[in-house]
This record gives C-alpha cells, sequence and structure tokens, in this order.
C-alpha cells in the first residue's frame, strides 16, 4: 500500500521561506502527478501547485502563488518539494501532498478528489 508523508510546515513570518517535502513509500513517484493543496480554516481545499509525472515535467501554479512557490522533483529520493518563498498570511493553512497514477496527461487537468493518495498534512502558519 503506498504511503505519501509531509514534512517541513511550521511558522514563519510574512515574507519567509519554507520547502515542503512529499516523501513516497511502497510506489514509484516517477509515473505519478503530484499536486499540492492547502486547506485553510473555513475554506475550500486550494491547489496550490503539481508537477506531472518524470515522462511530461510539466508544472502548474495558480495566479496566487505563481512567481513565489516553485516545486520539483528527487526521483532518487521519491521525493517531492514545494519551494514557498515570500510567504503571505494567506498561503496559511493544512497542506497536503497527493498522487495520481498518470504518465501521460497534464496534472493541471485533475482535482483533488481525483487523487489516488493523500498525506497527512503538514501546518503552515504565516504570521508575524
Amino acid at each position: 500500500q503506498g504511503q505519501l508523508v509531509e514534512s517541513g510546515g511550521g511558522l514563519v513570518q510574512p515574507g519567509g521561506s519554507l520547502r515542503l517535502s512529499c516523501a513516497a513509500s511502497g510506489f514509484t513517484l516517477d509515473y505519478y502527478a503530484i499536486g499540492w493543496f492547502r486547506q485553510a480554516p473555513g475554506k475550500e481545499r486550494a491547489r496550490v501547485s503539481c508537477i506531472s509525472s518524470t515522462t511530461l515535467g510539466t508544472t502548474y501554479f495558480p495566479e496566487s502563488v505563481k512567481g513565489r512557490f516553485t516545486i520539483s522533483r528527487d526521483n532518487a529520493r521519491n521525493t517531492v518539494y514545494l519551494q514557498m518563498n515570500s510567504l503571505k498570511p494567506d498561503d496559511t493553512g493544512v497542506y497536503y501532498c497527493a498522487a495520481k497514477a498518470v504518465a501521460y496527461y497534464d496534472c493541471s487537468a485533475y482535482v483533488w478528489d481525483e487523487y489516488d493518495y493523500w498525506g497527512q498534512g503538514t501546518q503552515v502558519t504565516v504570521a508575524s
């Protein structure tokens, strides 16, 4: 059974940076699209980024994080990273990574309930 584990969350001041990690076990991330989602209290789950399989290598960012967040893979470590810079209070929430087994389609085509595996989440709080 596949498992995802997020880490790297914490408390950071506005303008600061964090790098979140999503480590997989039980399956190889190469053939999966990986999405990062944020759940803030009282708000809908929002996608903040995704990266397609290694075959495609495409990435997606909504306008709210474009230019501030980057996403990358380390296949040797079976891990995906979300680098978050210039953080704002609106970035606060629980961040989840999710994996979908799809090798040949862009990750941006899939919404949160189409993903196969989910991590337990890591809290990110941006406050002064």
